[in-house]
């Protein structure tokens, strides 16, 4: 993939991506309306990398979204901005909403709903590439032993949907796997769910290497 002059790219999701974003300004590449975590570290990186390509980032993820949320709000916060790049993690409140409060959205649901979605996406922005984030837990803090089950369901149906609608696949929870033990789960995540800034640098750097790969080069 390559960041093509004047590219717009926006990131989706939940809190992992919300990170207290100013939601009152609306202007791309914006430091406060990037929140302060991977969204953040991606769009920095890039724009000191390329400051010729006039590049767009913004962040509309929403603290607390589950796949449903994200689809009700799809109109007015991805297509209408018509990014050239959307990138999407969600998934982890669908598991632990139904756990916390019996609020989730089954697998199966998640599956369908999440292909509704990216179908909508492809018949309203058919050029628009995009990228599908592996949704992640390590156990530690909230996270329970029986999250494990649905949250590697639901991962392997990311990994499907990007195989199905030609997207990257960003495998985060394979990245934290890889660092969990060292020196411990919290370091990376510290309740389980939200990443540290260490983790929000893990990600970024997991982000990059997966969509832009041998790209990364100066202007």
């Amino acid at each position: 993939m390559r960041l093509e002059p004047g590219s717009t790219i926006l990131f989706q999701g939940d809190s992992i991506t919300d990170t207290g974003r100013n939601r009152d300004i609306t202007q791309a590449n914006h430091g406060q309306a990037l929140g302060h975590g991977y969204c953040n570290q991606i769009a920095s990186t890039l724009l000191r990398r390329h400051p010729t390509r006039n590049l767009q980032f913004y962040n509309r993820g929403i603290s607390g979204n589950r796949v449903v949320d994200l689809y009700a709000r799809w109109r007015s916060d991805a297509i209408n901005l018509r990014p050239n790049m959307i990138s999407i993690l969600i998934g982890v409140n669908d598991t632990w909403h139904h756990f916390g409060s019996n609020n989730g959205v089954e697998v199966d649901r998640y599956a369908q709903v999440y292909r509704m979605l990216l179908e909508y996406t492809r018949k309203e922005l058919p050029s628009t590439h995009l990228v599908l984030c592996e949704p992640f837990v390590l156990p530690c803090g909230v996270v329970r032993s029986e999250w494990q089950e649905e949250m590697s369901q639901r991962q392997q149906i990311v990994q499907t949907l990007a195989a199905d609608f030609g997207a990257d696949f960003v495998p985060f929870q394979t990245q934290f796997d890889q660092v969990s033990e060292t020196p411990a789960p919290e370091y990376w995540l510290a309740d389980g769910v939200h990443p540290t800034p260490t983790g929000h640098r893990l990600m970024a750097e997991s982000w990059m290497e997966t969509v832009l790969g041998n790209t990364l080069v100066s202007d």
